[in-house]
């Protein structure tokens, strides 16, 4: 069995750290601040966020949805999306699957 961290409940900073990672998933730690401008581009690998704490929207080509404490939140692979309108600093453990980048290096030759 592996153990891994919570993520940190106050941050000033954007900040993911892989924390597991195995051929078929990887999971990670993602903060962001109140008012915080989200980098994120799409992925090629299916994801879910966790949300741990704070309040925000994740937005997605498929429309908004809630991101506050205790929700699971799925994005397809490829999809574009942010996290928007955060008005509590974010807190959630990312599940990427397969592992995040695991189908990007199968597409290169």
């Amino acid at each position: 069995m592996k153990h891994f961290p919570s993520p940190p409940q106050q941050t000033d900073e954007v900040e993911y750290t892989e924390v597991l990672r195995v051929p078929t998933m990887s999971i990670g730690t993602y903060t962001l601040p109140t008012g915080a401008i989200d980098p994120q581009s799409p992925h090629t690998e299916d994801e879910v966020y966790v949300i741990l704490a704070g309040r925000g929207v994740l937005r997605t080509e498929s429309g908004d949805a809630p991101a506050v404490p205790g929700v699971a939140l799925f994005v397809p692979a490829g999809e574009h999306h942010s996290f928007v309108d955060i008005t509590e600093p974010l807190s959630m453990y990312v599940v990427f699957s397969p592992a995040e980048g695991a189908n990007t290096k199968a597409a290169t030759p």
